[in-house]
């Protein structure tokens, strides 16, 4: 029996690991026919450490990222993907990502890229994908390979 999954949700960040797990993303819920949610989270640590941070940097990060969702959104639908609509949160992606938004949604998988950081700031900091598979109430794949399960050429070159 093959596993269907009916709510999909992708975790988008701007980087080329989230731009991998999109597009095989968008494989996936056509696939299964299914509904995909894209979801980016601005990280309001990183407004912490700005002492003039007076909302207009949330406001164009938040503008950035919808106009980068609205492509993403397109792309979807011109590759098959009837049911796509996207969320922008605010906070800790760990936790966004992980729990609250599966959970309120009934995301029965969710995709996402392997981490971009190095061995030190995983150390410190953890990376949101390690996070999300130990966390997850649903199931969690980590994509690491493109649409045709190869390795982007910058990563087959390491």
């Amino acid at each position: 029996m093959l596993q269907q999954y009916d709510k999909i949700m992708v975790a988008v960040d701007g980087s080329d690991e989230a731009e991998l797990a999109f597009k095989k993303a968008v494989s996936v819920t056509q696939r299964n026919d299914g509904e995909l949610l894209l979801v980016h989270v601005i990280d309001t640590r990183a407004f912490q450490t700005i002492s003039s941070f007076d909302g207009m940097m949330a406001e164009q990060a938040t503008e950035m990222a919808k106009q980068t969702l609205d492509d993403y959104v397109r792309y979807a639908k011109e590759n098959g993907v009837t049911k796509v609509s996207y969320v922008v949160e605010y906070g800790s992606p760990k936790a966004i990502i992980a729990k609250d938004i599966p959970t309120k949604n009934h995301v029965d998988l969710i995709m996402l890229g392997a981490t971009g950081l190095n061995a030190v700031e995983r150390l410190f900091i953890g990376s949101v994908s390690e996070y999300v598979i130990r966390n997850a109430s649903c199931d969690v794949l980590v994509v690491r390979t493109d649409e045709t399960n190869k390795l982007p050429v910058a990563d087959s070159a390491k």
